[in-house]
């Protein structure tokens, strides 16, 4: 069986597509890079990772951008002999506007090489690429209102100003003048587009009702590919709304796919919140069954609403378990599982010796330009990780490196080696407990004297209680008080004003000093224990 979610940690806004035998989705990154992760399977059962195709410069440069910005929710397809993927780089987030730029990139295989960006429009986020059976190109995208607060002393209730629909050409860009095909259901906070052709109708499924808990996904068709668009009977395809108890939560924004053999499946985002409500891994991917009716509708697998966490896949399958990964820097590649926050230009913050993963300390861990951190995606509700650092004697507390649980730099907890006026070379913790604006850091523990030489460090993560641990020469010993993991979710702290993307767990330095001390770590682990 099919389990969900199929693409486990922080990875939400699922655009799925078909190339031959192979499925193809493409997830949301915001402000991690490169950018967006496209991960491939033949069973839609097991995933791996494809590729992040926005690596260079010239596609992305997030540097200054506010946390849960950057990439929203790219569209990828075949058409043409290649791959299309749109795009958006979001520059802001709180406030009226959002400074959304759109883009396309083209690539002749999934491993590339992708093209650089053609701009095609700032007007909202979410947007997608039709490609339609006589061979045109439609844009479709999500109007970002920024005057919603009142227009003509009336107020409004929404930003979100419905689905644009515009042609779109190669050699022209845009063509024609861009129209509202759709402004969504009661539910409201319309955006998420996707077109769907079959039988001469144009089935078109969008997200609403924000990505909390209320998501859902919405369908409605049309004989026109510019409308109108009339509602699905039941409105909404997949939601979790109404049923708090569920165990896919969140559950909208997604995509149809049909297999060779013409099944269809429906991708969307989906959360498993701990109790109250706290989502440390994320948005995540899962997929439905689905089968089309009578009437010309498409509907779940067996009737109802609700997202299965169990899917009959279409073709036998059996799923990988869950794996320890160990990782040892001794290539020249960074291993795929491991991003970075903004920066184009790597080469500032990591290199690989051959050795070891050097970070050079930049800015700190609050920074939105160029903040050195290495880490990876938590997928799993409990897990062990841990790394060693051996080259790094800071003489100042302006440097630190060490070991980071990390949502954003309002919700992080960091095991750091450092220095103290009193004592020296020490460990302590710098915790960040979500609080906005403020964002002012913790220190949950004294400091701790250190030996020179290596010291590793862990942590253990237990669903909503995190406990570090370090080690030097002896036993495994326990640094701190359990800290509360709960913060580093969607919903965790900062969480109510917007947080998008998912927990991390990886390796940081700091050097506000301006001379870029480097910290060595030449191994990484994580192991999941239990989901």
């Amino acid at each position: 069986m099919i389990r969900n979610p199929i693409l486990p940690g922080f990875n939400p806004d699922p655009s799925i597509c078909r190339r031959g035998e192979t499925y193809y989705i493409a997830t949301s990154t915001f402000e991690w890079f490169p950018g967006v992760q496209i991960h491939r399977s033949t069973d839609l059962v097991n995933w791996d990772l494809a590729c992040r195709p926005l690596s260079r410069p010239a596609q992305l440069d997030m540097r200054g951008n506010p946390d849960s910005c950057g990439v929203w929710a790219p569209c990828l397809s075949w058409a043409d002999d290649r791959f299309w993927l749109v795009y958006t780089d979001v520059k802001r987030l709180d406030g009226n506007f959002k400074d959304a730029h759109n883009y396309i990139v083209t690539a002749p295989g999934i491993d590339g090489p992708w093209s650089d960006p053609v701009y095609v429009s700032s007007h909202g986020f979410d947007p997608s690429l039709f490609h339609d059976e006589d061979g045109r190109k439609w844009f479709l995208v999500l109007q970002w209102n920024h005057v919603s607060a009142s227009v003509g002393g009336k107020p409004r209730t929404s930003a979100f100003d419905g689905i644009l629909l515009q042609e779109w050409s190669e050699t022209d860009g845009l063509i024609g003048t861009p129209e509202v095909i759709f402004t969504g259901s009661h539910l409201g906070l319309t955006e998420g587009p996707h077109l769907y052709r079959r039988d001469g109708w144009y089935y078109l499924t969008v997200a609403e009702g924000g990505t909390g808990y209320d998501h859902a996904v919405t369908m409605a068709r049309s004989r026109d590919i510019r409308g109108p668009y009339e509602l699905h009977p039941d409105t909404h395809l997949i939601t979790a709304r109404n049923t708090p108890d569920h165990p896919l939560q969140r559950a909208g924004h997604g995509q149809i796919v049909e297999t060779p053999d013409g099944q269809t499946y429906h991708t969307h985002l989906c959360a498993r919140p701990l109790p109250g409500r706290c989502s440390p891994l994320g948005r995540e991917t899962a997929i439905q069954k689905c089968e089309w009716r009578a009437d010309g509708w498409l509907y779940l697998d067996g009737g109802g609403r609700l997202p299965e966490v169990l899917v009959e896949p279409p073709v036998p399958a059996t799923p990988r378990p869950p794996a320890r990964i160990d990782r040892r820097f001794t290539g020249t590649a960074l291993p795929p599982e491991f991003q970075w926050l903004r920066t184009p230009q790597p080469e500032r913050i990591f290199s690989l010796t051959g050795q070891a993963l050097r970070l050079t300390g930049r800015e700190s861990i609050g920074s939105w330009f160029e903040q050195s951190l290495v880490a990876r995606r938590q997928e799993h509700l409990s897990y062990r990780a841990a790394t060693e650092l051996t080259a790094f004697d800071p003489v100042t507390y302006q440097q630190a490196a060490g070991l980071t649980t990390y949502y954003n730099r309002h919700k992080f907890h960091f095991l750091a080696v450092s220095h103290h006026a009193d004592i020296g070379r020490c460990l302590m913790i710098l915790s960040c407990p979500g609080d906005w604006p403020d964002g002012r850091l913790q220190f949950p523990a004294e400091p701790l004297a250190l030996q020179d030489g290596p010291v590793e460090l862990a942590v253990t993560v237990d669903r909503a209680t995190q406990q570090f641990h370090y080690r030097q020469g002896g036993s495994w010993k326990p640094h701190g008080p359990p800290l509360d993991a709960a913060v580093i979710s969607d919903e965790g702290g900062r969480g109510e004003h917007g947080s998008f993307t998912g927990a991390f767990v990886g390796m940081m330095a700091f050097d506000i000093t301006g001379h870029g001390m480097t910290a060595d770590f030449p191994r990484f682990s994580y192991a999941p224990e239990g989901s």
